[in-house]
């Protein structure tokens, strides 16, 4: 029987073998007491199965609260495990919130648990074919913009938001002077009444087209189309009516489904924004894992994913964003080519380069800078400069600091941003 397997972290005062098989019964087939019409072989068709629980100790104190130990009198200690469960995908079918719902859903309401968080998804191979794969990825990212060999150079524009349509056209044409690969929205700039999508999408890319003609390169600029369903299918077709390769959604906001029905409709690159993902994945005890919120999106279609940045300005250990990157850059299911490009951000500069590069094993990354190019002393060209010449000193094993003092636009960037 094809299956999708999902892995658990869990806190209990209960039985770890009651709760487990608890979750498994509630998230398939069974309820809290068995039912008529719950045969024994509709149990062996459709019932989850607990596949294995790891013991991790235990707490004095519950890390969330519950109102059914609480009347159940239930004392400590509270035990934590690993749980995996593989839930049989007939019970799910082609349907991807569906999915979300079977190795999530009531799970984290469960009144016998203290702690839950999801850690990881598991898809087979062939229901990994079910879904779309990303239209772009890595190789189609990287021939529509001519980058080979090296990360992907980013940046976002900045101000976050209140620019007009013909301001943020000037800041374009400026970055793609300046030699730039990528440039996309910020997340909360999406059609905003100061700068529309109507009128910032054509002013933006004929400033990216005579950029082109000038200089031979194509800049990708990903242009938030957050937005309800069917209004980004309408942008996605403004961004493609206008000779754009790529559109950025907010994923949380926009959810799975709507993540779907975008990628059917569009042959873009789709740029997956997290923000708000913090919100599941902070308590240790709480939400989903970066390794199964990533599972989800890809089976989505996107193309490239946020994974923060090492050194930034967000909470992230150097160990979280390195998992995320290799998640990203690792099959969905065995011998699967799916790779999804991951995306470092949040305080990027030249200085923090090598620990993205180390993160990811590899170069197939978006390294994106905001102030880490635009507030370059000198200037968003010498920002990019700064970010070549790392990679450049990096791949030949040289130190930043010794290269720096043949590259003056690395040492200005050391100099300037190792003090903030």
């Amino acid at each position: 029987m094809e299956r999708v397997t999902a892995d658990y972290l869990i806190e209990t005062p209960f039985p770890l073998e009651d709760v487990a098989a608890m979750m498994a019964g509630e998230q398939s087939s069974g309820t809290f007491v068995r039912v008529a019409g719950e045969t024994d072989e509709l149990r062996a068709r459709s019932a989850a199965e607990v596949l294995a629980i790891e013991e991790l100790g235990e707490v004095a104190e519950p890390s969330l609260a519950s109102a059914y130990i609480t009347r159940k009198g239930a004392p400590g200690p509270f035990r934590r495990a690993r749980v995996r469960i593989a839930f049989p995908v007939g019970n799910i079918g082609k349907n991807l919130p569906t999915l979300a719902a079977t190795v999530s859903g009531n799970l984290y309401d469960l009144g016998e648990v203290t702690g839950l968080k999801l850690l990881n998804v598991t898809i087979p191979p062939a229901y990994r074919a079910r879904y779309p794969r990303p239209a772009q990825g890595i190789a189609g990212t990287r021939a529509s913009l001519g980058v080979q060999g090296r990360p992907v150079f980013g940046t976002i524009i900045k101000p976050n938001v209140g620019m007009t349509p013909e301001a943020i056209s000037a800041l374009v044409a400026e970055l793609c002077a300046a030699g730039v690969d990528f440039i996309k929205d910020d997340e909360i700039c999406a059609n905003p009444d100061v700068a529309p999508l109507a009128q910032r999408v054509p002013l933006v890319m004929d400033a990216i087209k005579r950029a082109e003609d000038a200089s031979g390169r194509r800049v990708m600029m990903a242009f938030n189309i957050t937005d309800e369903t069917d209004a980004m299918r309408r942008h996605a077709d403004l961004v493609a009516e206008h000779g754009g390769t790529c559109v950025m959604a907010s994923l949380n906001w926009c959810g799975l489904s709507a993540m779907k029905t975008l990628r059917a409709h569009t042959p873009l690159a789709i740029h997956g924004h997290r923000n708000g993902f913090g919100a599941m994945s902070r308590h240790p005890a709480l939400g989903m894992a970066f390794p199964a919120y990533q599972a989800l999106y890809r089976l989505a279609g996107v193309d490239h994913m946020h994974v923060h940045g090492i050194g930034g300005k967000f909470v992230d250990t150097a160990e979280e964003v390195t998992e995320a990157a290799r998640a990203c850059l690792a099959p969905l299911a065995e011998g699967a080519d799916d790779a999804v490009m991951p995306a470092f951000s949040s305080g990027q500069w030249a200085g923090t380069l090598g620990s993205a590069l180390e993160a990811a094993g590899s170069a197939d990354l978006m390294f994106m800078c905001g102030g880490g190019i635009l507030a370059h002393p000198g200037g968003p060209s010498a920002g990019i400069a700064s970010l070549r010449d790392a990679y450049e000193a990096l791949s030949a094993g040289e130190t930043l600091a010794h290269a720096a003092t043949s590259r003056p636009a690395l040492a200005a960037a050391l100099d300037f941003f190792s003090a903030r």
